[in-house]
């Protein structure tokens, strides 16, 4: 029973460490003051508030925690409350040890902080003297900055002038007012004096990261600056974040990518996709600096390039296409967001503009979700599985593997090591995410000084620290911050934020709503003429960084910056920091940092393997082994490199394929992209297979790939299918009725984006989860089918699992209701399910089951056919809000096209008329 649990991080806690119910008497006291309160009741008369007793809203309270609570369960993994009760799942930071031991028994708190005094302090500063005394409650701005008397927030509107003024940034000045007729675009000259102040300012500041509270502590001479790196080696090491195209506007998307591929760094392109467009340099720029392919942006040159240097895939694999892989020189994968680790991205519906939704293969104005991280890795395998089909898409491209800083994340990089990534990035818990809720982002990821040290520590413990880079991004803002993040282990560094902050961000903190004032983080029209920035801006802001290094390298005595790499003894405590305030005084950094191998005398760890050949870790990319051989033999097969030249007419080749042949299909889909892009291939290749297929087989296959399978397949068939057809069927001789049995296993067409999919048997686990473009059958599913689908029909001949539709905003789906128990399987928060009511949706239903038996001879198939009139009556259509008001699923529409398949003979899209039959020719042409 407590009057301090009000917010459901408090009541995550209580639960946590033991509480069965908790009585929170204050909140519930509090919600009925606000319920009884003049203005709340004159908005429930004039309508603006749901008109409710005290006891509702109580009760809405109570399900408001309850959510929240079911949510940071979802995010952690764990289903039932009764295994989070008791559990301790938390991680301190700034408690000291008498804390707790005496009340987190158990808990890890690396750094130590705050007594049992000084919360009790504390405790007597938030009361009035006297119960008489009425005293306001004082909003602090914890969430949300408040001017003055407010918490201390790192990124705010006064650095943005700071940083602003020194880049020589006037907001002001855009395509909206006067940008054409201003000199350099109103691009003033870089001010190192204003650079200064900026840094001064964050010097100064209230004490807000561990870094605050370290100073340098060097064993050499100073040398002149003349002898030190040049600024343009140091800025090689430079990356953004991945901050998404949707979550930024295209303006501030591809000026981040410009100006990182001008200073020879690596921009992110984030888990939205990128427009083919930006994949060639530019060579149109006039003397101005406009260009037609770009002309909402300002400041190019002949030469400048938008594409992104790290594509990223994330678990909701929005704008995950076979051309966006190969167009990589990185791909990253998307473990964990550092601000908000356990849950996927957000778009908010009203940031989905039409091209947003073109490029996210997704509906505009309909909010987008990715999938938790687990729901597409379950396992360190399932991670190395990815890693792999990556490396085979695109060989030349290095794989990072994103991961949030946590206790425990050494073990893990470890094994991410192990797993063939390249590049390991640790994201700190105080990375940016604009468009998140605030139950998202609070008490939830831990600073990267925490999670690098640990991992740069196990990797170099367990001799691995040579076969990977280590990236760290989150909150870092100055060539300080940076020069710490080296010392503690990293070789490269984003910058989030602050990049923004560099081409025009001036923190107002709407992010989320699509108001964005300088159209930084706004889809609207108006609002993107808005937007300040060029790259010219944050080139300024990078040199600054870069030059600001150089002063502390000389300072030091270092020539070379990869000689700060691992040097945590050039660390220390700054001891006045430590005393500035009461809270820190208890913080101990020593024995943090001892923990760190000595590596001064041993730097080998900067190379690349001597099996690699010794060179600059970042020349060198990890290669599939065995279980890509018999992708190599295919792509290497003279009647198949014959037909990709040609790129005309029909091949047709056959293998023979054992489960131990990994992702096979997706390097010859990726050779297939870099010729000709995703829909560019004329002729049809046809590829036929015999055996047991191993993880991913078809993935990322393209239209004019006919894939056909028999025997059986393992997980994730047909991962991130973009087109073309993969047939999947049992021996003649197979000896088993193949609708009763499973023929393809978990998480099948993962991402699809397009492309015909039959399976003559059974599909296991989320089948077509996040499917956005693919239109798929099989004979039934188990649990989580057309779980986050955006697109595309699902036609399930047989019985499903349990959690049908889950956060499903898109498609279709049809299930074959043999045992009348599909409703109590379909999850309903989204979707709603019917019978088959309209002509075109029968249509639909019946082209796709006729097209069905014509490919794979199926016995399931052809019974429902030759009763069709009365099996149709057994079918049940799924289907989102979004899809309401189509042909196949409303009756009131009249004259729409009804699509029966995601390709044709042709490789275009294949429709029919609502209401029209099919004529001869027309049935002989979907046979084909």
């Amino acid at each position: 029973e407590t009057g301090s649990a009000w917010s459901t991080h408090h009541f995550a806690c209580l639960v946590g460490y033991g509480a069965n119910a908790v009585h929170p008497y204050l909140a519930l006291e509090t919600v009925k003051q606000w319920h009884g309160a003049r203005r709340t009741q004159s908005q429930m008369e004039a309508g603006k508030l749901a008109v409710t007793t005290v006891d509702q809203a109580q009760q809405n309270y109570r399900k408001a925690v309850e959510n929240g609570l079911l949510k940071i369960l979802s995010k952690m993994g764990i289903s039932l409350m009764s295994s989070y009760q008791g559990a301790q799942i938390f991680e301190a930071m700034g408690l000291g040890e008498d804390v707790v031991d005496t009340s987190f028994k158990g808990t890890t708190s690396r750094i130590g902080g705050v007594g049992l005094e000084d919360i009790a302090s504390e405790t007597v500063m938030m009361r009035p003297e006297t119960a008489s005394e009425k005293t306001k409650l004082v909003n602090y701005g914890y969430y949300k900055p408040v001017p003055k008397q407010g918490e201390y927030h790192a990124n705010s509107s006064d650095l943005a002038k700071l940083l602003h003024d020194a880049i020589g940034l006037d907001k002001k000045v855009s395509a909206a007012t006067n940008r054409d007729s201003a000199e350099n675009d109103g691009v003033k000259p870089k001010n190192f004096a204003n650079y200064e102040i900026f840094k001064k300012s964050l010097a100064e500041a209230p004490l807000a990261n561990i870094r605050d509270l370290l100073d340098f502590e060097s064993d050499r001479e100073s040398i002149a600056i003349e002898d030190v790196e040049p600024a343009s080696e140091i800025m090689k090491r430079f990356c953004t974040g991945a901050m998404s195209l949707g979550a930024l506007s295209r303006e501030a998307h591809e000026t981040l990518a410009i100006a990182v591929n001008r200073v020879g760094g690596k921009s992110n392109s984030g888990e939205g996709g990128e427009d083919v467009v930006r994949g060639l340099d530019l060579t149109d720029v006039d003397e101005k600096g406009r260009s037609p392919t770009f002309p909402h942006l300002a400041g190019l040159k002949n030469g400048d390039s938008a594409n992104s240097y790290v594509h990223q895939v994330a678990s909701g694999r929005f704008g995950v296409t076979p051309q966006f892989l190969t167009t990589a020189k990185q791909l990253e994968i998307k473990m964990a967001q550092g601000a908000k680790p356990g849950e996927g991205g957000q778009l908010p519906g009203p940031k989905v503009s039409e091209y947003i939704a073109s490029l996210r293969a997704s509906k505009p104005g309909v909010t987008l979700i990715s999938p938790p991280p687990h729901h597409d890795i379950y396992s360190i395998e399932d991670l190395a599985q990815l890693i792999h089909d990556l490396h085979a898409v695109n060989e030349k491209a290095g794989v990072s593997v994103k991961l949030v800083s946590s206790i425990g994340i050494g073990t893990v990089a470890c094994g991410v090591a192990k797993a063939q990534a390249d590049v390991i990035q640790i994201s700190g818990g105080d990375g940016g995410t604009g468009a998140s809720p605030l139950s998202s982002i609070k008490h939830a990821g831990m600073p990267w000084e925490m999670g690098l040290s640990e991992a740069h520590s196990a990797l170099l413990n367990n001799g691995l620290r040579d076969r990977v880079t280590l990236r760290v991004d989150g909150g870092i803002r100055t060539g300080r911050d940076l020069a710490i993040a080296a010392m503690m282990g990293a070789e490269e560094f984003g910058f989030g934020t602050i990049a923004m902050i560099a081409e025009g961000c001036v923190m107002a903190r709407v992010c989320h709503l699509n108001t964005c004032p300088v159209g930084v983080t706004s889809q609207k029209e108006e609002l993107r003429k808005k937007f300040p920035g060029t790259p010219e801006h944050v080139v300024n802001f990078f040199e600054f960084v870069a030059e600001e290094i150089r002063e502390l390298m000389a300072h030091m005595g270092y020539s070379n910056f990869e000689d700060l790499i691992g040097r945590s003894d050039l660390l220390k405590e700054d001891e006045a920091q430590i005393a500035k305030i009461a809270k820190t005084k208890g913080v101990s950094l020593s024995g943090f940092f001892s923990s760190i191998p000595d590596s001064k005398g041993d730097r080998a760890f900067l190379r690349a393997t001597p099996a690699e050949g010794g060179g600059l870790k970042g020349d060198v990319v990890h290669v599939n082994g065995f279980g890509s051989e018999l992708d190599r033999e295919m792509c290497n097969h003279p009647d198949v490199k014959a037909a990709i030249e040609k790129n005309e007419g029909d091949t047709a080749v056959s293998f023979n394929i054992k489960n131990t042949d990994r992702s096979t299909c997706a390097m010859l889909a990726g050779d297939i992209a870099r010729e000709y892009g995703n829909a560019g291939l004329d002729g049809n290749l046809n590829i036929n297979m015999f055996g047991s297929a191993g993880q991913s087989f078809g993935a990322f296959t393209l239209p004019g790939m006919k894939v056909r399978l028999t025997g059986e397949a393992n997980d994730y068939v047909g991962k991130g299918m973009h087109g073309g057809e993969i047939v999947v069927l049992p021996e003649a001789d197979a000896g088993f009725v193949a609708a009763d049995s499973s023929i393809v296993g978990n998480a099948c067409l993962y991402g699809a984006t397009g492309g015909d999919f039959h399976a003559n048997g059974r599909a296991g686990e989320r089948f077509c989860v996040r499917n956005s473009g693919a239109y798929a059958v099989s004979e039934g599913t188990g649990d989580h089918c057309c779980e986050y689908m955006t697109g595309g029909v699902v036609v399930a001949l047989g019985t499903v699992g349990r959690n049908v539709g889950a956060g499903m905003t898109g498609g279709i789906g049809y299930f074959y209701d043999e045992d009348g128990r599909f409703e109590e399987r379909v999850n309903g928060e989204i979707v709603k399910c019917q019978r088959v009511i309209t002509p075109a949706g029968e249509l639909q239903l019946r082209n796709i089951v006729e097209r069905h038996f014509e490919k794979t001879g199926s016995e399931k198939a052809e019974s429902i056919l030759d009763n069709w009139d009365e099996d149709l009556g057994k079918f049940w259509q799924v289907y989102p809000p979004s899809e309401a008001s189509s042909a196949v699923v409303s009756e009131t529409i009249v004259g729409d096209a009804v699509k029966v398949s995601a390709v044709a003979p042709s490789e275009e899209l294949c429709y029919l008329p609502v209401g029209a039959g099919m004529n001869p020719d027309q049935t002989t042409l979907c046979a084909d």
